[in-house]
């Protein structure tokens, strides 16, 4: 097949817009233009791509088949030139990373901006996904590389430990185990909990360890997010077991933060595709998430937070 570069975008054109003459527009290029190299690509192909009507055009089933993976593909491609084109002429281009909620809320903001600084010519792209939705699109090839929570199956993956992270307990202040400066996970038990959901990498460490400690609890919330556990327990639902890193930086109004004994962390994990290393410029914003994380780990849990 001789099929181009030109071809496929003014196809995705019109796959995207349903008319050939707003494809056109958008592209710089006549209707007939368009058409004309829509009929060359399906003859190429060996197949009918759209089927056309006085107004609009609708996408065969070959159609739709080929718009749904030429965005990614063209993107891909899009970005291998730019890494090469960066190579020549200096840092530039663009890097595609997924990272579990946590984290994007916690870590990722001030790596972007560390990128920014220090990389002006260089985007990082964050994919915000749930950890399964990261670790997915690792494997897919949808992102240079992830950042994730100690993931339970990493046989073909590579994983680079960057931070280890804390849990904590939150709690209102007034509880009578607010009292105290570090709370043994055995006294959780019989306690009213507010956890992550198991969409969360961290929830997996949360039940092991109050498993191992003999701390049987009733979960009576399941949230998606650190900040609605934090009203929850301020509304006198239960308390919450926590990474630090979900903590703000400001006080949470009527609320304590307490380290738990004995401590219990997860491992925060640069992850990318075992048999395909990340390009020259994904490479380099690997070393800076990295490095970032290393010199900004979370300190001893404040006792009175």
């Amino acid at each position: 097949m001789n099929v181009s570069l030109r071809q496929l975008r003014v196809f995705q054109a019109v796959a995207q817009e349903r008319n050939f003459s707003r494809a056109g527009t958008r592209i710089g290029l006549t209707q007939p233009a368009v058409s004309r190299t829509v009929r060359e690509l399906e003859s190429q192909l060996g197949v009918r791509l759209l089927d056309r009507t006085t107004r609009e055009v609708h996408l065969t089933d070959a159609g739709r088949s080929l718009a749904a993976r030429l965005e990614r593909a063209l993107e891909e491609l899009e970005m291998a030139l730019q890494d090469v084109r960066g190579m020549a002429s200096g840092l530039r281009g663009r890097v595609r990373v997924a990272s579990s909620p946590t984290l994007s809320a916690s870590l990722m903001p001030a790596c972007i901006a560390e990128c920014a600084r220090v990389y002006p010519d260089v985007q990082l792209v964050l994919l915000d996904r749930i950890q399964q939705d990261v670790l997915d699109s690792v494997r897919a090839g949808e992102v240079d590389f992830g950042v994730v929570i100690d993931p339970p199956d990493p046989a073909d993956l590579y994983c680079e430990r960057i931070l280890t992270d804390p849990f904590c307990l939150v709690l209102p202040t007034a509880h009578r185990l607010a009292r105290r400066k570090r709370i043994p996970w055995a006294a959780l038990a019989g306690e009213k909990l507010v956890l992550l959901d198991h969409a969360s990498g961290s929830r997996r460490l949360i039940d092991a360890a109050l498993l191992q400690h003999h701390a049987p609890c009733e979960v009576v919330q399941e949230v998606g997010h650190p900040t609605t556990a934090f009203s929850m327990v301020e509304a006198g639902l239960g308390l919450s077991v926590l990474p630090a890193l979900a903590l703000p930086a400001a006080r949470l109004q009527g609320l304590a933060v307490r380290a738990l004994s004995p401590g219990v962390t997860r491992d925060i994990m640069l992850v990318h595709r075992r048999n395909r290393a990340p390009g020259p410029l994904a490479q380099r914003l690997w070393t800076l998430v990295a490095g970032f994380a290393h010199s900004n780990a979370p300190e001893k849990i404040a006792e009175d937070y």
